[in-house]
C-alpha cells in the first residue's frame, strides 16, 4: 500500500540530501556515474531474478532500487549541468510517442502503419535525424556501433547478429547454423588436442577464442529459434540448483553430504530427480 505523501518527487529531495556537499552522505558524494553503473546493471539483473522467482513483494522492492538508479544518475547530470530528471521523463515520454504512431497517431496513421519491424525502423530514422543535426559523431556511424559495450556478453552476442541480420549479413535459415556450431565444436575439440591427441600440448588462447566462437554460434541459433539465451540460460541454471538440492536432500536422508558420496551415485540420484520432474 502506498504511503501517504510518498512520491517521486520525496526520492528526489533524499538523492538531493544524499548528494548536497558538507551535510549529505560521504559515500554518495564520492560517485560518479562510471562508479554507479555497475550498480545499475546489477539492480536491472535483480528485478530480472525477481520476475523469475515470481516473488511480487521482491520485484516491488527491486523496481524501486532500479529507480534508485534512475534517480542517482538524474542527480549527477544536474549537477553537471547537463539535464535532470524531469528532461529523463520527458525525453522517454516523447519516444514512447513517436515510436507507436499506430497507437498516438491520428487515425489515417494508425491504419496505415506497417507495425512489423516498427521500432527498429523509426530508431534507425531518428538516428540518422540525429547525424543530420550534427548530434551524432562526426564519422558516419557504423552498422554495430549502437550495440553497447556494457551488455552481457551472451546477449551483446545476440544484438550484434540482429544488426548485422538487417543488412543483409545472416543466414536464410537455420540449417547452416547447425553446420556452423558443429565446425566451431570440431575446431574447439582439435584446439584442445592439438591436432595430436595430446591434451597436455594445448593452446589456451587458441581454446579460448574457440570457445568464444562456439559461443557466439549457439547465441545465433537462439536468435534463428527466437529463443532469449539469457533466460534459456537461466533456466537452466534454476534447473540445476533444483536437482543438486535433490541430490543433497537424499543424501541427507542417510546423515550424509555431497562430499561423502561418489559421482556415480550422485549421478543415479540426479537421474532419479530428472523423472520425477518430468513425471516418470
Amino acid at each position: 500500500m502506498v504511503k501517504a505523501g510518498r512520491d517521486i518527487t520525496d526520492l528526489l529531495s533524499i538523492m538531493a540530501a544524499l548528494r548536497t556537499p558538507d551535510t549529505g552522505c560521504p559515500w554518495d558524494l564520492k560517485q560518479t556515474f562510471s562508479t554507479i553503473a555497475p550498480y545499475t546493471i546489477e539492480e536491472a539483473y535483480e528485478v530480472a531474478d525477481a520476475i523469475e522467482r515470481e516473488d511480487l513483494d521482491g520485484l516491488k522492492d527491486e523496481l524501486g532500487d532500479l529507480l534508485l538508479q534512475v534517480v542517482y544518475h538524474a542527480r549527477m547530470a544536474e549537477e553537471d549541468g547537463a539535464f535532470a530528471f524531469d528532461d529523463v521523463v520527458a525525453a522517454i515520454c516523447d519516444k514512447m510517442i513517436r515510436r507507436h504512431p499506430h497507437v498516438f497517431g491520428d487515425e489515417e496513421t494508425r491504419a496505415s502503419v506497417e507495425l512489423d519491424g516498427l521500432w527498429e525502423r523509426l530508431k534507425a530514422q531518428e538516428k540518422a535525424q540525429a547525424q543530420a543535426d550534427g548530434r551524432a559523431a562526426s564519422r558516419e556511424e557504423r552498422t554495430l556501433d549502437g550495440v553497447p559495450m556494457a551488455l552481457p556478453a551472451l546477449l551483446r552476442a545476440v544484438k550484434l547478429q540482429n544488426a548485422a541480420a538487417r543488412v543483409g549479413f545472416d543466414w536464410p535459415s537455420m540449417g547452416p547454423v547447425f553446420e556452423k556450431a558443429r565446425e566451431e565444436f570440431d575446431e574447439l575439440e582439435q584446439a584442445l588436442t592439438g591436432g595430436d591427441g595430446n591434451q597436455d600440448d594445448r593452446n589456451r588462447d587458441e581454446v579460448v577464442e574457440e570457445f568464444g566462437d562456439l559461443l557466439f554460434v549457439m547465441a545465433n541459433l537462439a536468435r534463428h529459434l527466437k529463443i532469449d539465451p539469457e533466460d534459456a540460460l537461466r533456466r537452466a541454471n534454476a534447473k540445476f540448483v533444483r536437482r543438486f538440492a535433490e541430490i543433497e536432500d537424499r543424501l541427507g536422508d542417510d546423515g550424509r553430504k555431497p562430499e561423502q558420496s561418489d559421482l556415480e551415485e550422485m549421478d543415479r540420484l540426479w537421474n532419479a530427480a530428472k523423472r520425477a520432474e518430468k513425471g516418470d
